[in-house]
């Protein structure tokens, strides 16, 4: 077996040791395989990315937006032609099916489509005459240097609802992916060269939380973009803030869907089934709690879940007809054994147990079967923790505003769908329901990245979301600009 490569920086234009003496293993979940070494930059490399970024800042922020976005163009186009090499890469580092990764980079590149359209998102207005003689206009320009920091479970999409619309505003951007899935940024930065962007304006350090936190502290970097877990969110935020910069920090979620009787129940199973165990759960808009209204759907629902998901194919995500990948460690595995073990002590009950699954190819892999829990206890653990894994729990409700008030008891409020065939019910339904992003016989609310990507409760901290108008207006600051111009004056010129 070949010795694992170690991964680089990408700084100023060129791919650079880390100064970090630790390096992580990154694992195929489903073989155990070593892919690669990726280095825990600590504090120095991240300094040496931002010095970078930041004397970049200069000459792209006076670049103009036309001239900005056609290195997009290019690299749009670049991702297309990609897109198979890159998705195999995602589902062998991440875990997930080839068909999943496929959906990933077609998001990631709509996000690149939409910061191709800066020139016209981020004009400012004007007003004239606001006295006489005197006219008020706002404009908009870049903040400065923009920090990402990326999850493991999206290792090109998330990395893309922020980059794209950073640059294209005029800013630089230093970004740390995850260390468990490094792998798919970095080829992803030969692309971004290869698209022809200056030097300095897009920079990648390797690392882990010293690298964080180095982001959080350095004083040249203006504003922080975040997703992963609500304890991490909530860190970046609060650290992030202190140091007087902006932040939008993404965290964690535990959905609900409700399903009504009038619901088309063979389409429902099918939709919400594919929400739950998408990604083996691992996902911020995993459908992980589906609520039942009227006794109904006891008797002829819940049956039918438990034999469809008995189907469900799990396996290495690059092999024919496998529906379901790995969980992303095997330490990600143990805990959500516990977690279910918990739930059952909680007084749920095993609908589907997925607990010791194994595949006969991939003995080494961490895999967990579809699991259902019925009759989760309101305010329990099951209901209150995003497991991340592939869990669904079943909750029950007399009407619609019973169930309504269960979601609403979360902490949580990142997305919340329902399935139903009467207008009235979806009306009050998202009308009431404190979610920020909401479907409608959906069972995944992911917004096209010409919409925020919404996020309310533990789900967000910030005020402006990633994508769309909500990443200009993060990544710009307004200039409100009262001018007077007398003719008297020009007479003695």
């Amino acid at each position: 077996m070949s010795t694992p490569k170690k991964l680089l920086n990408y700084i100023n234009g060129s791919w650079q040791k880390a100064s970090a003496s630790t390096y992580a293993d990154v694992v195929n979940p489903a073989t155990a395989e070593i892919l690669a070494k990726v280095p825990l930059s600590q504090a120095s490399d991240v300094d040496q990315a931002v010095r970078a970024a930041s004397q970049a800042f200069d000459g792209w922020r006076r670049t103009p937006v036309e001239d900005r976005i056609q290195p997009l163009f290019r690299l749009k186009a670049l991702l297309d032609k990609y897109a198979d090499e890159l998705a195999r890469l995602i589902t062998t580092e991440n875990g997930k099916t080839y068909k999943e990764s496929m959906g990933e980079m077609k998001r990631a590149i709509e996000n690149v489509e939409v910061a191709c359209g800066m020139p016209v998102l981020m004009q400012g207005s004007l007003n004239e005459d606001i006295a006489r003689g005197i006219d008020e206009f706002m404009i908009r320009q870049p903040v400065g240097v923009v920090a990402i920091i990326s999850p493991f479970n999206f290792p090109s999409m998330i990395p893309f609802w922020f980059l794209p619309h950073a640059v294209a505003t005029g800013n630089p951007v230093v970004l740390k992916p995850s260390e468990r899935t490094p792998m798919t940024m970095n080829r992803i930065m030969d692309i971004i060269e290869e698209a022809g962007f200056p030097k300095g304006v897009v920079n990648l350090v390797n690392g882990g939380a010293d690298a964080v936190n180095a982001l959080l502290d350095h004083p040249q970097v203006r504003a922080i973009s975040f997703v992963g877990s609500t304890k991490v969110a909530r860190h970046v935020y609060s650290r992030g803030t202190a140091m007087g910069k902006r932040v939008q920090a993404q965290g964690g979620a535990k959905n609900s869907t409700i399903i009504m009787p009038d619901a088309d129940l063979e389409m429902t199973s099918k939709i919400v089934l594919d929400s739950a165990f998408g990604n083996a759960g691992q996902r911020c808009l995993a459908n992980a709690m589906l609520i039942l209204v009227g006794d109904e759907l006891k008797k002829n629902f819940v049956p039918m879940l438990a034999e469809k998901v008995q189907s469900i194919k799990i396996g290495f995500g690059l092999d024919e007809g496998v529906q379901m990948g790995p969980v992303i460690t095997p330490e990600s595995k143990a805990r959500i054994e516990g977690l279910i073990a918990t739930g059952v002590n909680e007084g749920a009950k095993l609908l589907v147990d997925g607990r010791g699954a194994l595949v006969d190819e991939y003995s080494r892999g961490n895999f967990l079967r579809p699991t259902i829990l019925d009759q989760v206890a309101p305010g329990g653990t099951i209901f209150k923790t995003e497991i991340f894994g592939p869990v669904l729990g079943l909750m029950y409700a007399e009407s619609l505003d019973e169930a309504i008030s269960i979601v609403n008891s979360s902490n949580y409020g990142n997305m919340s769908c329902l399935f139903t065939s009467s207008g009235a019910s979806a009306r009050q339904f998202r009308y009431e329901v404190q979610a920020g992003n909401v479907g409608i016989n959906i069972g995944v609310a992911a917004p096209m990245a010409y919409f925020p990507f919404s996020g309310w409760k533990d789900s967000f901290f910030g005020t402006l979301h990633a994508q769309a108008k909500h990443s200009m207006e993060f990544y710009t600051q307004t200039k409100v600009v009262v001018e007077r111009w007398p003719k008297e004056w020009s007479r003695q010129f």
